[in-house]
């Protein structure tokens, strides 16, 4: 039962509101797997909303759209300047195949139609607020189940900046 309270008291103590930049909303680019647009709205505290809009270069090139809740912890990573964040959250991604030519449980299929898969996504990642400054920078690793048409585990990447209009 101590045990149980010391680790309770602990996951609060790190898990603290973020402060800085975490308000208003943000829109920038991400480069990765997607590469394309990506926004942020702060809900409030340490919550966020956060999408894109982007294209897979890879894997028979195809339009992804995503949507994550994200929380965010502060004070895990401790800098002079700025804040580090590590944010984690659900979110769902749509991706689309229109060229015939897509990727599907680990190879290519080309049969001339299009394709559209839905899956879970679970985001992890830091996020660098600069002091004084309407600018976040971001790193993500995004471990993805698709589940329609069916399953398959999946991983997305990528590192982006978003400009903050308050």
């Amino acid at each position: 039962m101590k045990r149980r309270m010391l680790f309770t008291l602990l996951l609060i103590g790190t898990l603290t509101i973020a402060r800085g930049q975490a308000s208003g909303f943000g829109l920038g680019i991400m480069l990765g797997e997607p590469t394309g647009f990506s926004g942020k709205a702060w809900i409030g505290g340490d919550r966020a909303i956060d999408f894109g809009l982007a294209w897979g270069l890879w894997r028979g090139g195809y339009l992804h759209v995503h949507g994550d809740y994200l929380f965010h912890a502060s004070d895990v990573i401790k800098v002079n300047t700025g804040k580090f964040l590590v944010h984690y959250g659900p979110g769902l991604r749509l991706r689309s195949w229109s060229n015939g030519r897509y990727w599907y449980r680990g190879r290519y299929y080309d049969n001339g139609s299009s394709r559209v898969s839905l899956g879970v996504r679970v985001p992890v990642g830091l996020t660098y607020l600069i002091d004084e400054a309407p600018v976040d920078l971001f790193l993500e690793v995004v471990p993805t189940m698709d589940l329609l048409p069916g399953t398959y585990l999946d991983l997305d990447a990528a590192l982006g900046v978003r400009y903050y209009f308050n």
